[in-house]
């Protein structure tokens, strides 16, 4: 995740940084955004034609952060605050044929507690959990649920995440197989596959996590073929993006059983409306994209700003570089 010295036409020019949204009493998260730049030596200034960097603290606002650079060309450093830069995928592709400015995102930043997430959504998966809590009543007949012990793990995606829930995984015995855009090991899995081989490996797993970056290119990359293949036994879950999941197809395969359950952390579409058919599809369990809540992430996105700010008025080494091309 840390970058090769940038090229000098990438490199931003060392100047002011301005955090947004700014206020005049910051709240302790935002002390410590304040204190993340100041300790790393750089100024902390007013918005303004000297502004080199730019902390973008809104979640969201892509035409505002539109605006902000428009009337601000100066500005030669961005540093998001999503892990996943979607919502600002449109902004991100109109400047993707210039060098400046540098973008950076807080992508690795919150995998702990998203990993975390994953492995909680697994386990209540294999245990049954979705029924058991909605249950009234003694249930009667065998009774049902899985280990994880031993199982084996398709994972989608290869970041930090991924990478995270590998270790996470490690005192199961599980067997893991990571799919991936591009070739290359990635450390503690079995085997690892590009992703035009997902459906290869599908049919052998008994959970399958989603933590890939939303893109043109993984949109709805599950949808009824690929739950077709899989195990009548094995669930889904998703700590990624909505949109990387027909949910219309998921409704379906969980309705016929074509899979055994699934463990949502975002949906499409989101937020879920009320009376939408994956609330009471069979054995589901919806969280409301609270993988990394505020109060988890805020210190670890001042770390990150720590960093990059270092890099700013340092090597330029920055972590979480974006590619405004590939939208990640």
């Amino acid at each position: 995740m840390i970058t090769n010295a940038l090229s000098a036409d990438r490199r931003p020019r060392r100047g002011p940084i301005t955090i947004v949204p700014a206020t005049p009493t910051h709240t302790a998260s935002e002390a410590d955004f304040v204190e993340a730049v100041l300790s790393s030596g750089a100024e902390l200034a007013a918005l303004g034609p000297r502004t080199r960097g730019l902390i973008w603290l809104s979640y969201g606002g892509a035409d505002a952060l539109a605006a902000t650079l428009e009337s601000h060309p100066s500005i030669d450093w961005v540093q998001l605050p999503y892990a996943g830069v979607d919502a600002f995928a449109g902004l991100l592709a109109s400047y993707a044929d210039r060098p400046l400015p540098l973008w950076t995102s807080a992508k690795g930043a919150y995998s702990q507690p998203v990993a975390e997430h994953a492995l909680t959504l697994t386990l209540a998966l294999l245990r049954v959990i979705p029924e058991r809590v909605r249950a009234t009543s003694w249930p009667k007949g065998p009774k049902t649920g899985s280990s994880l012990f031993g199982l084996s793990i398709v994972i989608v995606g290869a970041g930090g995440i991924a990478v995270e829930l590998i270790r996470l995984l490690e005192p199961f015995g599980a067997h893991v197989t990571i799919v991936r855009r591009s070739a290359g090991e990635v450390a503690g899995a079995e085997r690892t596959v590009t992703s035009d081989r997902l459906r290869e490996v599908l049919p052998d797993a008994d959970v399958v996590v989603i933590a890939a970056a939303s893109t043109a290119g993984t949109r709805r990359m599950f949808s009824s073929t690929e739950f077709a293949v899989m195990k009548r036994s094995s669930v889904l879950v998703n700590i990624a993006r909505g949109d990387l999941v027909d949910s219309d197809a998921l409704v379906a395969a969980l309705a016929t059983g074509e899979i055994a359950g699934a463990g949502l952390d975002v949906t499409d579409p989101e937020p879920l409306p009320d009376g939408h058919p994956l609330w009471t599809a069979p054995n589901i369990l919806i969280t409301p994209h609270s993988a990394d809540t505020p109060a988890m992430t805020a210190p670890l996105l001042a770390d990150r700003i720590r960093d990059n700010v270092a890099a700013f008025v340092g090597d330029g080494r920055f972590i979480g570089v974006v590619d405004p091309r590939a939208g990640y």
